[in-house]
């Protein structure tokens, strides 16, 4: 039998191993949005253009050095796939496609107001002869004969953040002597896998760059924080996972002194974890790498199974049987907390209901595995626990404990009066009190975001039309009110969608004031009067002209093809019969400001706050899993009350799970501790394991040495679960500690409770 089992575990982890798709969008964890605004908010939080920005900083070396290496860095970054836009200050003409370049015309708002004359023509012509004896005369002098007017530059300073640092040597510079630079990745903000592969791509460009050594190269922005949060509270959670591996390991062997039986159970844990995987994997088309953390922590639950088979071993007595007379109740346990655990499924929420497949699935498995295969594996001979000296006494002592009626109200008053003065807000809806970002970096990232001009991640404008070109019309009828408001100081800059594209209604109007190619050819020959240029220099430039009066305007699809193509995408998107333009904001000083002007569009325009947005998420997420956990708190009694066949003794069980839950509450807001997502999933764990302490400790078999093997169990059992959650209650990790300490104190008030709320026992 063993080898039959071990041949079946190799052939799930054969299943896992091939099978297995891991996916890391965090998205998967969040709730379906209920309104456009969450659902814009879900899309931004992985598409959006300012979650995909990656903030760079060179120092080390001198102000020339760092500016030669922003400029290589800058270059080879250009050619990498993996980055739609960099950004460093620096002139780059690529910015504009060769195909493209005629419609510089029809982009640039220059004749807007100004006319392509003889007298524009003659004073752009002399401000070349000036540019040509300053240091920017070997750039210009290529361009000089296509673009004597220089609209690409101009288009390139339009297309620069809008808020741009000091620049030095054509770089960008910090405060701070650090030559900057934007990226924005073509991988999702919310995908570490994919950010961590940018990330190391500009890493190992960096590291190619000749003369680099003594430079140091730092990262910020969305994608930076997401990698290094998935690689911190993977770091911890695998450090405390080996060291309270190892404690759990010994804890057993003092526990049983058999490591035959330490080795044989843990099947049923391996079985449960292989089992869990295998339903996602026929479940879903991809899992969630937060499913598998998560749902091997739910799993403790599942260990307790092979520990009270070893613990409920008499002396002499063949293993099958002992487990025959302890599965009724054990049933009862694992049926409780799949009914716990369901309440994940009916979330709603696709990570969640991962977790609920997987640990369902995980804690059927463990059961049944230790209910039929176990027992057949176990050796004949066992030391029988209860025959401990030390265990007698405990049980003694368990005994005498007082068992008060006033007991149960004295703990749910105080539980009350906690409640009603604990301090602050009840609830945690402000997902950023939860990163385990150190404040440095979060400091740096503020610091270097303020020096770029960088996007503010919090606001957004949004703009709605019927069409692209209705959004782009409405977008350069703010761009005046817009900025008004700039030049009041309520905002340090806006970058709206016709700053890169502008309608179609605009490029015409600007191509019909373009100059036929006589016209424009008696105007270049007026300007030239006297000036050093050669006849016929400019030949390139009328072309190009010629050429733009023909061309069909750029629509958003063609400029798609264009380098900046990325971004204005993630600016303009379709929605339900409409579009939607979304105008990034840099610097906001007066939120009051921008929404007076968003109330005066007829509600084509409004300023989205996405923290706000996240928050009504957050809310809209924690409303489901409560509801669906009191239809499994319902199904949960109903299930005890029909197992127990008795009221009477299912108060005795659910009373102290019930009240150690409440207690936990307390406590943790007593402290000052507001109560997030994580808290609620560490409850539902902790109840899970208080259920098993009061099923047991409120069966009365009126043996003292069974008693006595049901105390120990119960000891093992809690001492295991607060070695690895007492580790995890010490993480610097947010998440990490909230689920340790909650799931700690609440191991801690479920046995003391179902010790003290369960009938004195019957001395046979």
């Amino acid at each position: 039998m063993l080898v039959a089992w071990l041949a079946a575990l190799a052939l799930l982890g054969a299943v896992a191993w091939q099978r297995l798709r891991v996916s890391t969008d965090l998205r998967s964890f969040m709730p379906a949005p209920a309104t456009p605004d969450q659902r814009l908010l879900m899309e931004q939080l992985g598409e959006g253009p300012g979650s995909r920005l990656l903030l760079l900083a060179i120092a080390g070396q001198p102000g020339e050095r760092l500016a030669t290496l922003s400029r290589q860095l800058a270059a080879a970054l250009r050619q990498d796939p993996r980055y739609t836009q960099v950004l460093n200050g620096s002139f780059d003409i690529g910015a504009l496609d060769e195909r493209l370049l005629p419609y510089r015309y029809l982009l640039s708002p220059t004749l807007d107001h100004q006319r392509m004359d003889a007298a524009f023509l003659r004073d752009e012509l002399e401000q070349r002869l000036d540019d040509l004896s300053s240091p920017a005369a070997t750039l210009l002098k290529g361009l000089l004969p296509r673009d004597p007017t220089l609209e690409v530059l101009k288009l390139a300073e339009r297309w620069s953040p809008p808020k741009s640092p000091e620049t030095r040597d054509g770089v960008w510079f910090s405060a701070q002597d650090e030559a900057l630079l934007l990226v924005q990745t073509r991988a999702p903000g919310f995908d570490p896998e994919a950010q961590v592969q940018a990330i190391d791509g500009i890493r190992q460009a960096f590291d190619r760059l000749p003369d680099h050594g003594g430079a140091t190269l730092t990262f910020s922005g969305p994608g930076y924080f997401s990698v290094v949060a998935n690689a911190q509270t993977r770091g911890q959670a695998e450090w405390i996972g080996r060291v309270s591996t190892v404690g759990f390991v010994l804890l057993l062997l003092l526990a049983y002194r058999s490591i035959g039986s330490l080795l044989l159970s843990a099947l049923p844990i391996a079985s449960a974890a292989l089992a869990g995987i295998v339903a996602l994997i026929v479940s879903f088309p991809q899992v969630h790498g937060i499913t598998l953390a998560f749902g091997f922590t739910l799993l403790g639950v599942a260990q307790e199974y092979p520990i009270r088979v070893l613990s409920h071993r008499r002396a002499g007595e063949d293993a099958v049987q002992s487990v025959r007379d302890l599965w009724p109740l054990l049933l009862t346990a694992i049926a409780s907390a799949c009914i716990a655990y369901l309440a994940f499924y009916a979330s709603g929420v696709g990570g969640l209901e991962q977790l609920a497949v997987f640990t369902v699935t995980g804690l059927l498995v463990a059961g049944f595995s230790t209910r039929y295969l176990l027992p057949r594996l176990l050796p004949a001979r066992v030391h029988d626990v209860a025959a401990m000296p030390w265990l007698l006494r405990a049980r003694r002592l368990a005994e005498a404990l007082p068992r008060p009626r006033w007991l149960p109200p004295l703990v749910a008053l105080a539980a009350a009066i906690m409640l009603a003065v604990a301090p602050g807000p009840f609830w945690q809806n402000d997902l950023s009190a939860l990163t385990p970002l150190p404040k440095d970096l979060l400091l740096r990232d503020a610091r270097l975001r303020a020096d770029l001009g960088a996007p503010d991640v919090r606001y957004l404008l949004v703009l709605q039309a019927v069409d692209e070109q209705g959004v782009l019309a409405l977008s350069e009828r703010l761009e005046p009110s817009l900025e008004a408001l700039v030049a009041r100081h309520a905002v340090d800059a806006v970058e709206l969608p016709s700053r890169y594209l502008p309608s179609v209604a605009v490029q015409q109007a600007r191509q019909r004031r373009l100059p036929d190619r006589a016209t424009l050819g008696q105007a270049l020959r007026e300007a030239q009067q006297g000036l050093p240029f050669q006849p016929g220099l400019f030949a390139p430039f009328a072309d190009d002209v010629e050429q733009a009066r023909q061309l069909p305007a750029l629509t958003p699809a063609r400029f798609a093809a264009s380098p900046l193509g990325q971004r204005l995408s993630t600016m303009l998107v379709s929605r339900d019969g409409h579009w939607l333009g979304l105008g990034t904001l840099s610097g906001v000083h007066d939120v009051a400001a921008l929404r007076a002007l968003a109330s005066q569009s007829d509600g084509m325009v409004r300023l989205l706050d996405l923290k706000a947005t996240a928050e009504s998420l957050v809310v809209d997420y924690r409303t489901r899993i409560l509801h669906a956990l009191l239809v499994a708190t319902a199904l949960l009694v109903l299930a005890i009350a029909l197992a127990l066949r008795s009221l009477r003794r299912a108060w005795h069980v659910l009373a102290p799970m019930t009240l150690a839950t409440f207690l936990v509450l307390a406590v943790e807001r007593a402290a000052g501790v507001e109560i997030s997502l994580f808290h609620l999933v560490a409850l539902i764990l902790a109840a899970g394991l208080g259920l098993h302490y009061a099923l047991f400790f409120e069966r009365d078999t009126g043996d003292a040495a069974e008693q006595r093997r049901t105390l120990h169990a119960t000891l093992v059992c809690v001492a295991s679960a607060l070695l690895v959650f007492g580790m995890l209650a010490w993480s610097p990790i947010p998440v990490l500690r909230a689920i340790g300490l909650t799931v700690s104190l609440g191991v801690a008030f479920h046995f003391c409770l179902s010790i003290l709320m369960a009938p004195h026992a019957r001395q046979g």
